[in-house]
């Protein structure tokens, strides 16, 4: 049983009607390591549904929080704003209402694409219409024994005059650096550290928020959460969850939501993804370079508990590789990989929206980066794959639109995150090299022979084998003397298809113009 389905058994044992949460700081670029957090909620929220469960899936931005410091990404005129909530911060781009919405609205954008549709929730709303009025008055009543609750499971001390609520200072704007002098509902009198001394009255939305270790429980309670799950960050003994699960219950009365604690998305070479240290991929980014359903795929193929190890170079290959495989047996075209598991739940739970009907028509991405940067475009590539029955004339308008999306994915992929080797560029022009006498010999046979060899893949190859045999010419001579005079380096596509996609007349004459 896939995971998600088991997850949502468990939570239909207990009710029929639930409420999946998932929520994110829209501190920097919403990367694919927090996309973990919301396709696993997604995926239980879509059992459930399978199951008969009456769902809502929803979604809070923290856009409430503040800046914690002066981002890699962004320039030194924002150390003022440190501090700040982000939904109070000037957007980078000036495009935007805020800091939070510049981050906040490409993701929501990704999360379309990949076929999530939760309500959403931002913070920053939340406290300002006062859904948080009745958790604020709750928690500050309760001062003392939520201060042990913390002390007593995270083991550490507490300020003596801390209180359960962060002041937004009213001149400075900062939610970090008011301190409490006199509590007496519904005010409290401050001192901030910019030197204004002011009154705050939690009645009124906006002027503050409940710290995150009583923040996350309150929500719980506020919008009914039944379910979320939570990074491994907020799961260590005595951290965020184990003081939550307390607050919630000895101060709120609520009843916890279930949950599952998820495992890093690692970025190969650099670690766990952080926006804020400049070590993520961006989930629009992902989004560009390869298709939805194989990022879903990623999380759907994995449990929660596992870590991946995510490599935007050459890796990208080989998980389009493995989804494709996976889809070519859930049609029963192939045979399904030994050692494969929930391959039917995995490939529909991949589906950003549709479950297909029959199975996309397929070309390998391997293929197609070699066809992206043969062909300068669309127009030119269908005419590369028509021409060598790669693809039928007859191409349905669906599949071509397939096929298309994917050579935009491939070529964002070669602008910005495939390593040189897969990487060339055909020359208009030989170019200037100084050819061995023995690489001059296989051109000159290779010239005898091309004008007679069948403009096929299998058949360019065996030719160039049969050359190399014959005049006992290294191949590895002879694959890098082609390259050479079509790509002006020594290395490249594998030969035999590379050729095969290329005309056949600019080949003839490119060697012909080689060894004169």
């Amino acid at each position: 049983m896939h995971w998600a389905d088991v997850l949502a058994e468990d939570l239909l044992k207990e009710n029929k009607k639930h409420v999946l949460a998932t929520g994110i700081t829209p501190s920097g670029p919403i990367h694919v390591g927090n996309m973990r957090e919301v396709l696993t909620t997604d995926a239980v929220y879509r059992s459930v549904l399978k199951k008969n469960g009456d769902a809502e899936l929803i979604y809070i931005a923290d856009d409430f929080d503040n800046l914690r410091r002066v981002y890699p990404f962004l320039p030194k005129t924002y150390e003022k704003h440190v501090g700040k909530p982000l939904s109070d911060i000037p957007c980078p781009c000036n495009k935007h209402k805020s800091y939070a919405e510049h981050y906040l609205s490409s993701f929501l954008d990704s999360l379309k694409e990949l076929g999530v549709n939760p309500t959403v929730y931002k913070a920053s709303e939340m406290y300002k219409t006062g859904l948080y009025e009745e958790s604020i008055q709750i928690a500050l009543e309760n001062t003392d024994k939520i201060c042990k609750i913390i002390e007593k499971i995270s083991k550490r001390q507490l300020p003596k005059n801390w209180i359960p609520f962060n002041i937004r200072c009213e001149k400075c704007g900062k939610i970090t650096s008011a301190e409490p002098v006199l509590y007496d509902y519904p005010y409290i009198d401050y001192t901030c550290s910019c030197g204004y001394e002011g009154r705050a009255n939690v009645t009124k939305g906006g002027l503050g928020k409940l710290p995150w270790r009583i923040d996350w429980p309150a929500r719980w309670k506020i919008l009914n959460v039944t379910f979320e799950p939570f990074g491994k960050d907020h799961g260590t003994v005595g951290g965020t969850h184990d003081t939550g699960v307390a607050i919630a219950k000895e101060i709120f009365n609520y009843t916890p939501p279930k949950y599952i604690m998820y495992e890093f998305i690692l970025l190969k070479g650099k670690g766990a993804m952080h926006s804020s240290k400049g070590t993520a991929l961006s989930a629009d980014e992902m989004l560009k370079m390869t298709p939805p359903e194989v990022l879903r795929f990623l999380l759907m193929d994995n449990h929660p508990n596992k870590h991946i190890q995510f490599d935007p170079g050459l890796g990208i290959l080989n998980l389009v590789d493995e989804y494709d495989q996976q889809e070519r047996a859930y049609f029963k075209i192939e045979e399904e990989i030994k050692g494969t598991k929930d391959l039917i739940e995995t490939y529909e739970l991949s589906q950003p929206y549709e479950i297909p009907k029959k199975i996309p028509f397929q070309l390998p991405y391997r293929h197609l980066v070699t066809l992206v940067q043969t062909g300068e475009n669309w127009k030119d590539i269908k005419k590369i794959l028509t021409r060598t029955n790669q693809i039928p004339k007859d191409l349905s308008k669906e599949d071509e639109d397939h096929l298309k999306q994917r050579v935009e994915h491939v070529q964002y992929w070669l602008e910005n995150f495939a390593p040189d080797m897969v990487k060339f560029k055909v020359k208009k022009q030989l170019p200037k090299i100084n050819l061995t006498d023995e690489q001059t010999n296989f051109l000159k046979k290779l010239n005898d022979k091309l004008p007679d060899i069948k403009w096929e893949a299998e058949n360019i190859h065996n030719g160039i084998y049969e050359i190399s045999e014959q005049e006992k010419i290294p191949i590895k001579t002879a694959f890098t003397t082609i390259y050479q005079i079509i790509l002006g380096q020594e290395k490249g596509p594998r030969a035999g298809f590379f050729l095969s996609n290329l005309d056949k007349d600019f080949v003839v004459k490119r060697v012909k113009e080689a060894v004169k």
